[in-house]
């Protein structure tokens, strides 16, 4: 297989999950994370394990002109890639007042600004391919406003909608666009959300992530539109979409009380 799928936050967890769910089926990878050293042993692991071409670049996504940087690096890599999977991004825990402004502004252009634009510079590439795939990570957070994860939450929503309008956009097009919606799973979000006290009710509820991985990477191949791993998620997204606000917004606001 000549086939390249580029992931973003590929160094742990989901994105980690899904490159060697991939590259077990033969996919020739490009990985982006911050850390050059953790891509490193991935991209070892991967090459003695797997009959498949890795190439990795460390950048930090929420740098000015970093998508840039990554999608000319890419097109330099292949001109066959069929995959992208938009996985980098992280939350903060916290009051929206009390959290530092230049914090949060760095999480928008991580967890938003940095997906439109990898996508936008990469559908041309993708749009030569027989089938191509955009899943764009989000959450089930997408689903309602959550008090003290207020923009995180809010950044969710905005990849879900831009999601389905994408896909819609592009429904004539080779290219199906998917979003993976988990909820709790242990990557160590909770940890670097700052959410460390919070940890015992996470555990408790998380979901491994090559099994988030798993389903998310069917979900794809099947051209499903949202996907949510797991009953009691579907049963949260369904809650948040027919219960009032106001209710869901309480409840929140109490399991995730600051």
């Amino acid at each position: 297989m000549n086939e390249y799928a580029l992931i973003t936050g590929a160094s742990k967890g989901i994105g980690k999950s899904m490159a060697l769910l991939l590259a077990s089926t033969g996919y020739n990878l490009l990985l982006i994370a911050r850390s050059g050293t953790e891509l490193e042993e991935l991209s070892i692991q991967i090459q003695n394990k797997y009959q498949v071409r890795v190439s990795y670049l460390a950048i930090d996504l929420s740098g000015n002109n970093a998508s840039k940087e990554v999608a000319g690096w890419c097109k330099n890599q292949t001109s066959q890639l069929s995959i992208l999977i938009n996985n980098a991004g992280f939350g903060l825990w916290g009051n929206f007042e009390d959290l530092v402004l230049a914090d949060q502004l760095n999480m928008l252009q991580l967890n938003i600004n940095a997906v439109v634009e990898l996508s936008h510079l990469l559908l041309p590439v993708l749009k030569q391919q027989k089938q191509a795939y955009i899943l764009n990570i989000a959450s089930t957070a997408a689903y309602q406003a959550l008090p003290t994860l207020a923009v995180y939450a809010a950044t969710k929503t905005f990849i879900l909608s831009y999601s389905r309008a994408l896909r819609f956009e592009l429904k004539n097009s080779p290219v199906s666009v998917s979003c993976l919606c988990p909820g709790p799973t242990d990557t160590g979000f909770a940890s670097r959300a700052g959410m460390d006290a919070l940890t015992d009710l996470a555990n408790k509820f998380n979901t491994p992530p090559e099994e988030v991985a798993r389903i998310g990477l069917k979900g794809m191949f099947n051209k499903k539109s949202e996907i949510i791993p797991g009953f009691l998620n579907k049963l949260s997204a369904f809650g948040a979409n027919h219960l009032p606000k106001s209710l869901i917004e309480r409840i929140s606001a109490s399991l995730f009380r600051h």
